[in-house]
């Protein structure tokens, strides 16, 4: 049986770990590339998994330039749903969450829907993106395409 320091420190965990997509999504809305890019641990890595091609961007700072292209033209705004966090204990956990992105350019239509795959991992006492894959369904075969 859990005593209630470990119950505590699990619910403590999966909140933090839950607010990583909702941080994730409100840096995209406001632009923040270098709060985007803090979400990660050092060496995290963003993959974008696509019909046929996968492209991986790791460290901060390429994280922080990819993103700055990636925001641009659509101005994607995504809507996280369904999040589900399973902790594997010594500061590692993984998740996935489902997510709507729709174009602020574009009047908030809908661009595509997709899911992320995460390693998440505890670096001191904050919980930090360790990877994040990202595979789109019902997505334009090009950015701009309907």
């Amino acid at each position: 049986m859990k005593t209630s320091d470990q119950i505590l420190r699990e619910l403590a965990d999966r909140e933090a770990i839950r607010d990583l997509p909702i941080l994730y999504c409100d840096c995209v809305w406001r632009g923040d590339l270098d709060g985007i890019a803090n979400l990660f641990s050092p060496n995290g890595s963003f993959t974008v998994k696509g019909r046929e091609r996968e492209v991986t961007t790791t460290g901060r700072e390429a994280l922080r330039k990819m993103y700055e292209g990636a925001l641009g033209e659509l101005n994607p705004r995504p809507y996280i749903h369904n999040h589900v966090v399973q902790l594997k204990g010594d500061g590692r956990a993984t998740g996935r969450c489902y997510v709507e992105l729709r174009s602020a350019a574009r009047n908030f239509d809908w661009v595509g829907t997709g899911f992320y795959d995460d390693e998440y991992e505890r670096i001191d006492s904050e919980w930090k993106f360790k990877s994040r894959s990202f595979r789109g369904f019902a997505m334009p075969q090009r950015a701009g395409e309907r």
